[in-house]
């Protein structure tokens, strides 16, 4: 009988993919998933989306059946794991379970990243990251009612465009000068205001908050200024913070996430990480990173159960993500930092889809696609073979 054991902390985009990557890598020994949601595995971006929104039921988000498990011998635990002692390989979870490894896998994804500003502990604010936080919102999100979402990223705005669709009144308040300010070019962050303020959402940039006000449930949310904005719910997007400190605690090197290498490897061995929770380099832009999407996920999933089997699989894919807005979707491929020139294909001031490609010293590095897919397909792969691209092909 096999000895071998690979223990998954974090049952995730990222766990559950290695636990299934592993198993299609012949990997014979036992795979053991640790969860601490009550649930099977599940997508989170619909969370903010179709989930919130009621169109979708949290069985259609599971990214596996509990069938699959059971096939594949995939021993699912509900715990949370409070200690890691890499001597003696093992992990202690809150049940007083000890389980021990042959193999680990940090797999412990992110956390919200929460607001200390005075009253923030109020009821009535909202975070989004699990499918308990989305079900709470969704029941309190009443037509009719005032929402005030606080950050203007991804996040923020897909909670506010499904909020919308429901029928509240929503206002988004973001401290930076422009929505989407850190990720893309200003010709896109103009082009989702004009359509969220199109669909009757009130757009602020610029604008911090200061408090939360309310007895014991917040009533309004006072900006830098004095100005007041009445509210009977707040929903929170700014950040997310990795989980590492369970690995630093075991020695495993931290710098903005747990650093991994090509193949997932952490400083030990014996030990990788993947997804939300890894910083890594990527080749491609020669920077080390941690990318908070599925795509980072699966594509380390994939790697990592290569190398606990045995195998010399390393991480080459091109960062993508995408973002689902009323009815648009917006598909980013590769990075665009240190751009220093944007070509825009379509009209973004009157259509609902364009696409804007971002250039370094005339090479093509990324491109923000809405609703274009094949623009998106097109530019992962001249991005990733560096192909040469025409000026006049961009922006046709």
């Amino acid at each position: 009988m096999s000895t071998d054991r690979a223990v998954i902390i974090g049952a995730s985009h990222a766990g559950a993919a290695l636990a299934a990557h592993l198993r299609r890598e012949k990997w014979s020994g036992d795979v053991v998933l640790i969860g601490d949601e009550k649930t099977l595995p599940y997508q989170r971006p619909p969370l903010s989306k179709a989930y919130l929104a009621g169109t979708s039921a949290l069985d259609a988000l599971a990214i596996r059946g509990a069938d699959f498990y059971d096939k594949q011998s995939i021993e699912l635990v509900d715990a949370a794991v409070t200690a890691v002692d890499r001597q003696a390989r093992t992990v202690t979870l809150d049940t007083g379970v000890m389980q021990s490894y042959s193999t680990l896998a940090f797999c412990t994804g992110a956390r919200t990243r929460r607001l200390t500003t005075p009253g923030a502990d109020l009821a009535g604010i909202y975070y989004l990251r699990t499918a308990a936080d989305s079900a709470s919102l969704r029941s309190a999100a009443v037509p009719g009612k005032r929402v005030v979402v606080v950050g203007g990223g991804y996040i923020g705005l897909e909670t506010a465009a499904s909020l919308s669709k429901l029928g509240l009144e929503v206002t988004v308040v973001e401290a930076a000068d422009r929505v989407l300010e850190r990720i893309t070019a200003p010709v896109v962050s103009a082009f989702f205001t004009r359509i969220h303020r199109e669909s009757g959402v009130v757009i602020r940039t610029g604008a911090l908050v200061e408090e939360f006000r309310g007895d014991t449930q917040v009533r309004e949310v006072v900006l830098a200024g004095g100005e007041t904005l009445p509210a009977d719910l707040v929903v929170v997007g700014v950040g997310i913070v990795p989980n590492t400190e369970l690995a630093e605690a075991a020695g495993i090197t931290v710098d903005n996430g747990i650093v991994i290498d090509d193949r997932a490897r952490t400083n030990d061995p014996d030990v990788i990480a993947a997804g939300d929770c890894a910083s890594y380099e990527i080749p491609r832009y020669e920077r080390r990173l941690r990318l908070e999407c599925v795509a980072a996920a699966n594509e380390h999933a994939k790697v990592a159960a290569s190398t606990m089997a045995g195998g010399s699989a390393t991480m080459s894919a091109l960062p993508w993500f995408w973002s689902d807005q009323y009815d648009l979707k917006l598909q980013i491929a590769g990075l665009n930092t240190g751009y220093d020139e944007v070509i825009i294909n379509g009209d973004p001031e009157r259509d609902r889809d364009f696409t804007c490609y971002y250039l370094r010293e005339s090479e093509l590095i990324a491109a923000d696609c809405v609703n274009r897919p094949r623009d998106f397909m097109t530019s992962k792969k001249a991005i990733a073979e560096r192909s040469p691209v025409e000026r006049a092909e961009l922006g046709g």
